[in-house]
């Protein structure tokens, strides 16, 4: 037997808000993605109190809605992860390409026959599809007119949209996500809520928010089971593993809250269907005072727990609340202490490959469900030579000390069953707008600008890729 499972799945992952482009075309709706402005400056802008959710053309370039084309190229994509072997493929539907304002009551046909040749391109090469309901986007007429996640009727927007491409898809997709790192709007809830100026700020309107999508991603889990008892459907978190700076019992408390806030809560709500004990103490910690809980609401949560638990994983940090002093280290939309054993990527993140390993054990120790890492990469900047060649050896030093801590925790006991580096292909970067920030096995020839041919280009890291599919983990020299 070999260290992984046979029916392992490997693969990659994208986003649409990222990839495709095509933002006005095909009867899609703006989306709150479509407002994001490129460069560094990206979440400051997001995060300042004058932010209103316009486009302002001639302040920001919006990099997003090109991407990379992928809405006019994914043929030509799809054939290239079939090309490196792919046995999955994590992508996200687009609610503004299905419901334009999102309170629509017809889809719209055009946008749902766009994800039907996707899916039917993907099986022609036994693909399997992992799809994200929700990733970091929503149609922006729900945040202009609603005000994001903190109004009760996003339920039931997200509730009709889910159904309808549950309803469409269901024979073509077998795994599906519901909130793409739904823990993420601890740090930044514009992203994954629409929330942004004095709403971002105020706790007690995040934690709301964080309800009704709680009760909303049991609903969609119960419909799912009802309408195919294959379906299954999954959480999806941000994970980053922490450390205590030193044994000084503070800190190593520090840290235990720590992770319970982050890594645990709103997985706990959806793997146990409750509210975890410490949630009184949170509350207490932020000031809330209490949730608007409609009946009916705890026992849909309750009784409708997900399948399976996916998360990203890309560094970790260290909790130090002795030394305000302690060195900062940059991370996947928050920050921690630097770790002095560990070296950095381009952009700041603390590489820990045995982090992986932690990460999966207490995952899977904590909940006993079958995981998923569906983020996982290194973020760099390629330099390729006159003929677009990349010999990216440090993404592929990255992957394989991760694939390896992947292999050690299976042995450990964990249910691991797939894989999906993020950005299998370069793409918009999330946090930054960047194309500069790369992380794909394929070279895309824009730079952050928005200049280049989008041409696409095979990297060093892609036939090493293709050797690890090939050979089920085993080859990973």
């Amino acid at each position: 037997m070999g260290r992984f499972p046979e029916d392992f799945l490997w693969g990659g992952a994208t986003a649409a808000n990222q990839y495709e482009g095509g933002y006005d075309v095909g009867g899609k709706g703006l989306s709150t993605a479509d407002t994001m402005p490129g460069g560094k400056i990206r979440m400051q802008v997001m995060f300042s109190p004058e932010f209103n959710w316009q486009i302002e053309p001639d302040k920001y370039k919006y990099p997003n809605h090109f991407g990379i084309d992928g809405y006019h190229r994914y043929k030509e994509d799809i054939a290239l992860f079939a090309k490196m072997g792919f046995k999955c493929y994590r992508l996200s539907i687009s609610w503004a390409r299905i419901f334009p304002n999102g309170d629509d009551l017809v889809p719209n046909e055009e946008g749902l026959a766009y994800y039907d040749a996707v899916f039917d391109e993907l099986a022609k090469y036994n693909i399997e599809p992992i799809v994200t309901i929700s990733h970091y986007e929503m149609p922006l007429h729900l945040v202009k007119e609603y005000g994001g996640w903190a109004n009760r009727k996003l339920v039931a927007f997200f509730e009709r949209y889910a159904q309808v491409i549950l309803d469409r898809y269901h024979e073509k997709v077998k795994y599906w996500l519901t909130f793409n790192e739904i823990n993420s709007a601890f740090h930044f809830p514009m992203l994954s809520m629409g929330l942004a100026g004095d709403a971002a700020r105020d706790m007690g309107t995040v934690f709301q928010a964080f309800h009704h999508q709680f009760v909303a991603a049991a609903r969609v889990v119960k419909y799912a089971h009802e309408l195919d008892p294959e379906l299954l459907i999954g959480c999806m978190t941000l994970y980053a593993t922490s450390y205590a700076a030193d044994c000084n019992p503070v800190n190593v408390l520090a840290n235990e809250q720590q992770k319970e806030e982050m890594n645990y809560f709103c997985t706990d709500v959806q793997a146990r269907g409750e509210y975890p004990a410490y949630t009184d103490r949170l509350f207490k910690k932020y000031g809330v005072e209490s949730l608007e809980v409609e009946e009916g609401d705890l026992e849909v949560m309750f009784e409708n727990p997900v399948d399976f638990i996916s998360f990203s994983y890309y560094m970790s940090f260290v909790v130090n609340v002795t030394d305000p002093e302690a060195a900062k280290a940059a991370g996947n939309l928050m920050d921690g202490i630097r770790n002095p054993f560990l070296k950095a990527s381009d952009w700041g993140w603390q590489i820990d490959p045995l982090g992986l390993r932690i990460a999966l054990n207490e995952l899977y120790n904590r909940y006993e469900l079958p995981l998923i890492i569906v983020e996982n990469g290194l973020g760099a900047y390629d330099e390729p030579d006159a003929n677009f060649v990349v010999n990216d050896d440090y993404r592929i030093d990255y992957l394989r000390e991760h694939i390896e801590a992947m292999a050690d925790a299976i042995e450990d006991g964990v249910e691991l069953f797939g894989y999906t580096p993020w950005g299998c292909i370069d793409i918009v970067s999330a946090s930054t707008g960047e194309m500069s920030k790369r992380y794909g096995f394929i070279y895309v020839d824009l730079d952050d600008e928005g200049n280049g041919t989008a041409n696409r280009y095979e990297k060093k890291s892609f036939d090493w890729y293709k050797q690890v599919i090939a050979s089920n983990g085993e080859n990973l020299k």
